[in-house]
């Protein structure tokens, strides 16, 4: 039985989304405002890692509370994203991804949305990725920082990698939280339009 949640969807996304599995590679800004998206959309089940605890410093950009402070991100997100539809299927994962392990904690994902800050992470992860499923698809997000241009964040798709950002900005410019929710909702759509099979992407 399909939950009412899921009523207003687009025809034939709740059944799809329902038996998709998707990995979220870090639980910070990105990570959690895609989570949010995809829940809500009706993915059926979210493979969750992050090793962080939040902190009163995340609360401009990330999906958490006041209450969530010096809690483990995967639980408190959990909680959030359970709030919004009990029933998703979520795998918490509270350690440090490394080159070493990222493969395996998301072997089950059919799409893997990275959601780390680092260039130097961001790099390893993609590499270990497609080596590892050199079939399935990864999200990520590349320039997002400052304040810029809404006109300049978009997608851009190189085989199986999906680009989503301006790919220009850094970190060293600060992080706007309206900014960080676009790329992450755009993470989240792009998954969605593949896991629809968008011929497009």
């Amino acid at each position: 039985m399909t939950s009412p949640i899921f009523a207003r969807n687009v025809p034939g996304m709740t059944e799809r989304l329902a038996r998709a599995a998707v990995g979220v590679a870090g639980c910070g800004g990105l990570g959690s405002n895609a989570a949010v998206a995809l829940v809500r959309a009706g993915i059926g089940r979210l493979i969750l890692a992050d090793a962080d605890r939040v902190e009163a410093s995340n609360l401009n950009r990330q999906h958490f509370f006041q209450r969530d402070i010096g809690r483990l991100k995967v639980e408190a997100l959990a909680d959030h994203l359970q709030a919004i539809h009990p029933a998703v299927a979520l795998d918490l994962r509270a350690i440090e991804l490394t080159p070493a392990n990222a493969a395996e904690v998301f072997g089950d994902a059919e799409i893997l949305i990275e959601a780390f800050d680092r260039a130097e992470a961001k790099r390893w992860l993609i590499e270990s990725w497609c080596r590892a499923y050199p079939g399935r698809p990864i999200v990520v997000a590349s320039g997002l920082a400052g304040l810029g241009r809404t006109a300049s964040i978009a997608v851009r798709s190189a085989g199986r990698i999906h680009f989503c950002g301006d790919g220009e900005s850094d970190m060293s410019a600060g992080l706007c939280a309206a900014r960080v929710a676009i790329v992450a909702a755009m993470q989240a759509n792009v998954a969605i339009e593949l896991l629809m099979g968008d011929p497009m992407r």
